[in-house]
């Protein structure tokens, strides 16, 4: 892999990446962009009576928003139309937020190209492509992990407008949070609690039980050498999957290189078959998201995993968090966990 880093008009970094050492990205950024307009003015606050960290953003809401094709920002530069690419190709290309939720002390906020191609999706990657993006997530865990003030690196794709995405090239994000989630601070508890109690590894024992269960009532999806990918028995929504290696590690710079060089068949052959549930014209909306393990106390016994899931639970009906779910936090799954697995396995590539 060939990094090369150069700046956008404005002063914010962006990074190519290529598979091939001859490639030449730096193109200068010809726009007229004010460079004291980059800087965020969020702010971290703290719910005092949960603990969780709630970031204010309202400078946000001025940020592009479904632009046509011939506008998207995110497409390589070509001739008359510049955009937050000025090289008229790459492969895989992460830049600075122009608009970001985090940004200075309260962190930073990165956009991940995963291709030039604004019709295609990360499903319609070939294998290669793929094992370049989870090498630039890699590189960009490892360099904003050891920023000073970020506690937690988390690489994501949301894809679909049902899902709330505002520009249609594939693309997803990285957040450096200046404190840790509150999902991965509940986990966190979880494990330590279950240490002290049992001397075990919660995160290993789950797998180990999803991986034992009989095939006529198995949540395994799908399972690699060193990969498996399973339904959570106790799963949120209508179509859940989540994607362990099989030697635990703390995140993405400590996978091995086996496990490595197997992701991309196996994540590629997932998103194929989210694509294929519904038998629509439209790829399906999903979330995927890395959990990685947060700096200080109990990385050692964090689970590096990546959770997909979709909002869709049929193919004309969506799950809205209503009522139960956004208020109390007490989510209402439509579909049985065990029955979700097993149409995903129905789907599986010929």
């Amino acid at each position: 892999m060939k990094r090369t880093s150069t700046r956008l008009a404005d002063g914010r970094e962006i990074f190519y990446y290529d598979t091939g050492e001859g490639a030449a990205r730096a193109f200068p950024d010809t726009r007229p962009l004010d460079a004291s307009a980059v800087a965020s003015s969020s702010e971290v606050r703290r719910d005092p009576l949960l603990g969780d960290h709630v970031v204010i953003a309202s400078h946000r809401q001025g940020r592009t928003y479904h632009p046509p094709a011939d506008e998207c920002p995110l497409c390589p530069s070509t001739g008359g139309r510049a955009s937050e690419i000025p090289a008229p190709d790459f492969e895989v290309a992460v830049f600075e937020n122009r608009f970001p939720s985090l940004a200075g002390d309260t962190g930073r906020c990165e956009v991940i190209c995963f291709t030039p191609d604004h019709k295609t999706s990360f499903a319609e990657l070939d294998e290669e492509r793929a094992a370049l993006v989870l090498a630039a997530w890699t590189d960009r865990t490892a360099e904003l992990s050891a920023r000073e003030g970020v506690r937690q690196v988390y690489c994501f794709e949301n894809r679909g407008a049902e899902i709330g995405v505002t520009l249609a090239h594939p693309h997803g994000q990285i957040y450096a949070f200046p404190f840790t989630t509150a999902r991965t601070t509940r986990m966190l508890a979880a494990v330590a609690a279950h240490r002290a109690r049992t001397g075990g590894n919660l995160f290993e024992e789950v797998l180990a039980a999803e991986r034992a269960e009989p095939a006529a009532s198995s949540r395994v999806v799908l399972e690699g050498e060193h990969w498996t990918a399973f339904v959570p028995y106790a799963a949120r929504w209508p179509y859940e999957v989540h994607l362990h290696p099989h030697r635990r590690v703390p995140d993405l710079p400590a996978l091995g290189d086996e496990a490595r060089a197997e992701f991309p068949r196996v994540y590629l052959e997932l998103l194929r078959r989210f694509d294929r549930l519904f038998d629509l014209p439209d790829p399906t909306p999903y979330i995927s998201a890395w959990h990685q393990a947060p700096a200080g106390d109990g990385r050692e016994d964090f689970a590096l995993h990546l959770e997909l899931f979709t909002v869709r639970r049929t193919a004309d009906k969506l799950k809205y968090l209503a009522g139960t779910e956004s208020g109390m936090e007490a989510y209402m799954n439509d579909v049985r966990p065990e029955d979700a697995a097993a149409r995903l396995r129905e789907v599986a590539s010929a």
